[in-house]
């Protein structure tokens, strides 16, 4: 499944642009910063301490707002949404949700990123609620590495389950994110790529970031994306894809073969800042322009109050377009950042 929302208005013009003349197209919407797992990279187990560091489900943005939100974004351009977390399919009552966004005039493309662990339950009601595209997060087919690296929560079986459920219900073509340390997970990449050639599934294997500040992030684990090309071209023969879209975050090539297609999202070692289309939006409301961020804008007070549907159009415009982040292609030129949001609350 892999379709396009019936809209009104095709290609919808553009008329917001930051500082680096990077349109806002695409919105990333965190509706909830819970997850069933405790990934490493992202919500490693030690940094919670138990705390009750989540947002009470009283303080996340309604069905209502972040509908009211998204509409927003694509009065200024936004024709992409991505639904993240936390894990999105924890949130009560997800298709619903959807529902609500799939009916809004001028977006284009509904996309989901999970764990896919709830997939059996929900995928044949986001289907018809109008989702078109699933990411599955899955690290390894190792049961013993995935399970170090999703914190002791992810069993393979799980996840592989509710990659079945949705290709039952038309999702066909899923993409697979994969993040890659090195001396974790990186020997059982192989064996991955083995099991979805020819799947109509896409791998996409990503570069260990510094995201937040709590994953305890080195340099040394982290796998350039070159390493991988030539190390998966010693198995199976691959050649670049290319599409001209300078948004785009994976560099795609394709099995010589016809085997279908991999993904290399190289943050760290070949960044993408200058193409970079992307907002992003927490849960409770908090705009920010950068994954690396560390200071947002508050637009909850906007979406509640009546009839500001104009003043909260503005308040995006006036932010994207003093926009000037470009953290990936100068992160070796500043002192480390102490305090970045966490990917959890900001939605990878």
């Amino acid at each position: 499944m892999d379709m396009k929302l019936p809209i009104t208005v095709l290609d919808r013009a553009v008329s917001v642009r930051d500082l680096r003349s990077r349109p806002l197209r695409e919105l990333r919407v965190s509706v909830i910063d819970r997850c069933n797992f405790r990934c490493t990279y992202c919500m490693p187990k030690d940094s919670l301490h138990g705390k009750g560091v989540f947002l009470p489900l009283v303080k996340l943005l309604t069905d209502h707002e972040i509908t009211d939100l998204v509409r927003a974004f694509v009065g200024m351009g936004v024709q992409k949404i991505r639904l993240t977390g936390g894990e999105p399919l924890v949130r009560p009552g997800f298709p619903e949700l959807v529902a609500r966004l799939a009916a809004i005039d001028g977006l284009n493309d509904i996309a989901l990123t999970t764990n896919g662990v709830l997939l059996p339950r929900l995928a044949a009601d986001l289907a018809a609620a109008g989702l078109r595209r699933i990411t599955v997060s899955l690290d390894s087919l190792d049961h013993a590495v995935l399970s170090h690296m999703s914190g002791g929560k992810g069993k393979l079986e799980d996840v592989l389950a509710g990659i079945a459920a949705a290709e039952a219900v038309g999702f066909a073509r899923m993409k697979i994110n994969t993040v890659v340390q090195r001396g974790i997970n990186d020997h059982t990449i192989i064996d991955l790529l083995a099991y979805f050639r020819g799947s109509g599934h896409s791998v996409r294997l990503i570069e260990y970031m510094d995201v937040g500040n709590s994953n305890h992030w080195q340099a040394d684990q982290v796998v350039p994306s070159a390493e991988w090309v030539q190390r998966i071209n010693a198995v199976w023969p691959i050649e670049p894809v290319g599409d001209g879209r300078a948004s785009e975050t994976a560099r795609r090539y394709r099995y010589r073969d016809g085997q279908g297609e991999i993904g290399l999202i190289s943050s760290i070692s070949q960044p993408f800042c200058g193409g970079c289309t992307r907002a992003r939006l927490t849960a409770d409301g908090i705009l920010y322009t950068c994954l690396f961020g560390t200071q947002g804008t508050n637009l909850l007070p906007l979406v509640r109050q009546p009839g500001a549907t104009g003043a909260l159009e503005e308040r995006i415009r006036t932010i994207w377009e003093q926009r000037d982040d470009r953290y990936s292609e100068i992160r070796n030129e500043q002192a480390p950042r102490d305090s970045k949001v966490e990917m959890y609350r900001m939605g990878g």
